[in-house]
């Protein structure tokens, strides 16, 4: 019985350092080396290489200073990614997207694009449509003092037309953008 129980017991360890060790040191490993910027998680540092955030997961930028992106239905929790999983035809989910509408400033002549007022499916998405950013363009150029065109010449700059699936839409990463904004305000 004991040579029974030591077996399962030698059966458990063995499988543990297999699935719990041996296996993620392995895919981590090839990821280091096929993958490197990603396996870290695509973070984004300052010139004192502090960690600024990441260009793979959104977070919120409160000053109108800032772009701004997709709403979050996880307040921009990276442990807690997730849609809001209401339905088009929900109440809740109208009433939020009104609100949104309405903190946005839209009018009839000039309407919000779709994805600054609905979150998307992780509630993590770092990018928003070259529209979104438009959108945006006069409040942060007045919130900077500074010129729009020079807010759009930077906004044309980060606008990404590469994409993994060929024909993706072209997008602009918030924080990339952001950042290259206080690189042009703090030099002047």
């Amino acid at each position: 019985m004991i040579r029974e129980t030591v077996s399962a017991l030698l059966a458990c360890l063995v499988s543990f350092v297999l699935c719990a060790v041996a296996y993620p040191a392995v895919v981590w490993g090839l990821a280091q080396l096929a993958f490197p910027d990603q396996a870290e998680g695509s973070l984004i540092y300052d010139h004192d290489r502090t960690v600024i955030g990441s260009e793979l997961i959104a977070q919120p930028f409160a000053s109108d200073r800032y772009f701004q992106p997709r709403p979050s239905a996880v307040d921009y929790k990276a442990d807690a990614a997730g849609g809001s999983n209401l339905g088009t035809k929900n109440p809740d989910l109208r009433k939020k997207i009104v609100e949104r509408v309405e903190a946005l400033k839209a009018s009839p002549e000039r309407p919000v694009p779709v994805d600054l007022v609905t979150a998307s499916g992780s509630g993590l998405d770092p990018d928003i449509s070259p529209e979104a950013a438009e959108y945006q363009v006069g409040r942060v150029a007045a919130a900077r003092q500074i010129p729009e065109a020079q807010v759009r010449e930077l906004l044309g700059r980060a606008i990404d037309h590469s994409g993994a699936i060929i024909g993706a839409p072209p997008r602009v990463n918030v924080l990339k953008l952001n950042l290259a904004l206080d690189g042009v305000h703090t030099s002047e």
